[in-house]
């Protein structure tokens, strides 16, 4: 488990109708914040060869805590016991990127995006490049256990004849790539990109624009911890936070009206179930 040491920010905000908050507000101030990412989704999170975690939303829980006041902690698990973990009560929130879908948004309250996610697909470089959906026939594809990847193989398999296998984490599931046990891994689009970068012997193929991002996941009885979250995003945007932290992690500047740089106007994210369109001006004192 690593700790991330915080300066102190948002004292007055946190103070703010305290009574009313749900169980992240609720909580004594000098406790920390609990949370947990999957450590193999580099360049969201990764183990660094000295001991620790880093990536970028690593680095985005060190800058909630700093603007929050409170000590981060964050647990390094696997993605699928992640929002059993989160239901349960054991996080006040989660660190990892979790994909913002109809089933998820109905269950839980997502702060605003802070990237938007695409799936690609990670290939050999000697092998396959995909160049349509259509040629995943005869394929297997392998993916993240608990994931939105697996979901999408799950429900598409059928349709372009391909099979999928499931793995404990993605990296197992880019040796299964590595070792010819799988033609491709199905990942974000930041991930896959990441591990082309990182291997000579991967690429990036075919990518799917799925107009889906990653927010922050809270149980449906937070929302005041939601919104207090959320806050700290949209003023992370505002003085341009975000778009460096994706730059540095990315490789690539965001443009100008990306997620990464664009306030939605109510918190959550919207369009989709349990968004609050009650317009917000952000506190960045």
């Amino acid at each position: 488990m690593s700790k991330l040491h915080i300066s102190r920010r948002f004292a007055a905000l946190l103070a703010v109708g305290a009574a009313a908050f749900g169980p992240l507000a609720q909580a004594d101030e000098g406790a920390p914040l609990r949370t947990a990412l999957d450590p193999t989704f580099a360049p969201q999170a990764m183990v660094k060869l000295g001991g620790g975690i880093q990536g970028f939303n690593v680095d985005l829980a060190e800058e909630l805590g700093k603007r929050l006041r409170r000590k981060v902690e964050i647990e390094a698990t696997e993605f699928s016991g992640l929002i059993p973990g989160l239901n349960s009560g054991k996080y006040d929130f989660l660190l990892a990127p979790v994909t913002v879908n109809p089933e998820r948004a109905r269950a839980l309250l997502f702060t605003e995006g802070y990237t938007e996610t695409n799936y690609t697909f990670l290939a050999r470089k000697n092998g396959t490049k995909l160049e349509s959906l259509e040629g995943l026939k005869g394929k297997t594809v392998a993916v993240n256990k608990g994931s939105n990847y697996e979901g999408w193989a799950k429900e598409n398999a059928e349709k372009y004849g391909f099979k999928y296998d499931v793995y404990g984490t993605n990296a197992d599931a880019i040796q299964a790539v590595m070792s010819s046990r799988a033609d491709f891994n199905l990942a974000g689009n930041t991930v896959a990109g990441w591990a082309a970068k990182q291997n000579p012997a991967l690429q990036t193929t075919y990518t799917v624009k799925t107009g889906l991002v990653w927010a922050i996941p809270f149980r449906l009885n937070d929302k005041a911890g939601r919104d207090l979250v959320s806050n700290a995003l949209k003023c992370m945007k505002l003085d341009g936070t975000i778009a460096r932290l994706a730059t540095k992690w990315y490789g690539i500047e965001p443009a100008a009206g990306s997620v990464e740089r664009t306030v939605a106007p109510g918190h959550g994210v919207p369009g989709t179930e349990n968004y609050d369109p009650t317009p917000v001006k952000p506190n960045c004192a």
